[in-house]
């Protein structure tokens, strides 16, 4: 009955992998800019060459791009990129990275932040204001600060995978195409929020749950027949 447990802790640690995914989309339901993870199953035969019992495994999580609800904030700092481009920031390791999230602070340097994160311009660097100005957007993305132009803020579509950095921070995958994009137009005083209703993010969750306690239970019901088979061959 060996082979039955290892098919139910494969199923398991599948489960637990969705699980892992869905409780992480949820708990960014209404998180600016964070795009949910969709983990995605494979099937694979025993090396031994048997096809009587197939495992199954989650060999990687993909990122949906679809967009999350916008709402409004009338905060003057917070902004909706263009559809499907990505605002760029440098992150605190000096890498770049592209997010989704347009809730911008501002550092007491005049450094324009998200997350912590330094917003980089069309041309891909840092945005910074004169120390205690207050900056003003446009839906162009132009950046003034005391009725002067400072800076353009980039926009940009990638073409190509991405790889997950941070719960609302994505990078540009291997071979990914990274193209700024000049005519789009931001929308001023919004956010985009997680792309994952919590509702469906819950049902998804009571699922995953359902099926990972099945794999438990298949689990120990081989673990009881092998019990049973040893007692049987004792009394023999």
């Amino acid at each position: 009955m060996a082979d039955g447990i290892y098919v139910g802790m494969a199923a398991a640690a599948a489960r637990a992998a969705q699980l892992d995914s869905v409780s992480d989309n949820l708990a960014n339901a209404e998180s600016p800019g964070f795009k949910a993870g969709r983990p995605a199953f494979q099937s694979f035969m025993p090396s031994n060459g048997r096809t009587d019992k197939i495992l199954s495994a989650a060999v990687a999580t993909g990122i949906d791009l679809r967009p999350g609800v916008t709402t409004p904030t009338d905060r003057p700092l917070d902004l909706v990129p263009p559809d499907d481009t990505f605002l760029a920031v440098a992150t605190r390791s000096g890498q770049r990275a592209y997010t989704r999230n347009g809730n911008i602070d501002v550092s007491p340097e005049g450094e324009l932040l998200i997350a912590g994160n330094r917003l980089l311009d069309d041309n891909g660097e840092p945005i910074v204001v004169p120390p205690e100005s207050e900056p003003v957007l446009t839906e162009d993305g132009e950046v003034f600060a005391d009725g002067a132009p400072v800076a353009k803020i980039g926009a940009f579509r990638i073409l190509g995978p991405l790889d997950r950095i941070g719960p609302t921070l994505l990078g540009a995958g291997q071979n990914a195409q990274v193209n700024l994009i000049d005519d789009g137009k931001f929308r001023i005083g919004a956010l985009e929020l997680g792309n994952t209703p919590p509702i469906e993010a819950t049902i998804a969750m009571i699922s995953s749950q359902r099926h990972f306690d099945t794999a438990m239970q298949a689990i120990q019901t081989y673990r009881k027949l092998d019990e049973r088979a040893v007692e049987v061959g004792k009394v023999r």
